[in-house]
């Protein structure tokens, strides 16, 4: 028996959650020192699959096929950020996998946000702001999905830039600019929390 809606939805708000707030953890400042590479690494793959979990169950709620062309504007973009994110949740499992794998070969590193998945993730944001800006509630001050839709935004443009900060420089190994990699990915994983904790349904009262 299928779950109802509303619960389907929580359990997606609670996934991005717990995967936002391991993320936000294992890029803290001092985290790496204090508990090792293995065990952060290790912090950001488990955050990785909440976020695919979470990502999957809100690509189930929009329609496990692509829209017709009959479809309205707003469904549309709906159905593809939801497909374009849990994509980049998939390379975000794949890269976190990797990064947990050389650390346990006693590589010393954090993982950081990775080009293909920060990339999706941007996409993803943006069609969801136009789907949302199709929607007669988006300036409604008591609705919360506009916040959600541009804090999600705001997120990935973190990750995004997290990821350019990490870029190995050619002939060092050393990352690009290692503040952004640090301060992109915390600031992103606070943006994704807040933005799954407004969309968190309440239990339904019964009547």
């Amino acid at each position: 028996m299928k779950a109802p809606r509303w619960l389907r939805l929580r359990r997606e708000a609670w996934g991005f959650i717990i995967g936002s707030a391991l993320f936000i953890v294992g890029a803290l400042p001092g985290y790496l020192g204090a508990v090792g590479s293995v065990v952060d690494n290790l912090t950001f793959f488990i955050g990785s699959l909440f976020f695919t979990l979470a990502a999957f169950i809100q690509l189930n709620l929009s329609g496990r096929r692509p829209p017709r062309s009959t479809t309205n504007r707003p469904d549309r973009y709906d159905w593809w950020a939801a497909a374009i994110q849990f994509a980049g949740t998939l390379f975000f499992n794949l890269s976190t996998a990797t990064a947990l794998s050389a650390s346990l070969g006693g590589t010393r590193t954090g993982w950081r946000p990775d080009a293909f998945g920060s990339v999706c993730f941007l996409i993803a944001g943006v069609l969801a702001v136009v789907a949302t800006t199709g929607r007669d509630a988006l300036w409604d001050p008591r609705a919360r999905t506009w916040r959600s839709t541009w804090l999600n935004l705001l997120g990935s443009v973190a990750f995004g830039l997290a990821a350019i900060g990490a870029y190995p420089v050619p002939g060092t190994g050393a990352e690009f600019l290692a503040g952004w990699a640090t301060v992109g990915t915390v600031a992103g994983g606070v943006c994704f929390l807040v933005a799954a904790v407004l969309t968190r349904p309440g239990t339904p009262r019964l009547t």
